[in-house]
């Protein structure tokens, strides 16, 4: 962790990203996407997966997939993959989603406001975070993508939730794990704390979050926690 001056209790408000943030789920959608990818012939290393895809609302997700498999593979992309990538994903999800540690002890521990700030679709935020335990700490203030024009990097979602909690953007410290995140949360005027703690992290990705605005960059709530 750096920039050790920086203190949470300075802030109105923090809005976490859910997946590899609040639960690690980052792990389940890489390892599955990845492998049905290849399947298809679109294969990608794990550090280059990160940075162009993760934070991605859906419809940029398979925007960008879209391209990569016309100019590729040539051809319609495959009208089932979204289908069958659920199909896969949601029985491990169902098996072995756990939270990251530390999360309710932070924010009982926080006096400000607290948010969620996602790219999934409503629906599936809202479950992977009643399978964790963790849906009651911030419903109803939990936000989807789905819910503004345009998804991370823009800052939309972001805003979105700052507007609906009352707090101004300058306010709001944002825990991303995420390039796409981070990007976001720096263009809608926020502080962007780093989060390394997912299953799912590399060794170079606090440099990558670093190179995009993260502040700072911690690997557990409980280094959060030590910034109030």
């Amino acid at each position: 962790m750096d920039k050790t001056d920086l203190r949470l209790s300075d802030f109105g408000a923090i809005i976490f990203d859910n997946d590899g943030v609040l639960v690690d789920s980052e792990a389940i959608h890489i390892e599955v996407e990845r492998a049905l990818l290849a399947e298809i012939g679109l294969e990608y290393d794990h550090a280059t997966y990160l940075s162009r895809f993760v934070g991605l609302s859906n419809p940029d997700f398979y925007a960008e997939l879209t391209s990569d498999f016309e100019s590729r593979i040539g051809g319609a992309f495959p009208e089932s993959f979204a289908d069958t990538l659920q199909d896969r994903i949601w029985p491990r999800i169902m098996a072995e989603l756990l939270p990251l540690s530390g999360v309710p002890a932070l924010v009982e521990a926080f006096d400000g406001k607290t948010a969620v700030a996602s790219s999934a679709p409503v629906e599936r935020l809202e479950k992977k975070l009643k399978i964790a335990g963790l849906f009651r700490l911030f419903d109803p203030h939990i936000y989807s993508a789905e819910m503004v024009q345009k998804g991370k990097p823009a800052p939309d979602i972001f805003l979105q939730a700052a507007s609906q909690i009352c707090v101004e953007p300058k306010r709001c410290v944002v825990i991303e794990d995420s390039v796409n995140g981070v990007r976001a949360a720096v263009a809608a005027g926020m502080t962007a704390i780093g989060f390394t703690g997912g299953g799912h992290c590399d060794a170079g990705l606090a440099r990558r979050l670093k190179a995009n605005g993260a502040t700072a960059i911690v690997s557990s709530h409980e280094m959060l926690r030590t910034l109030i």
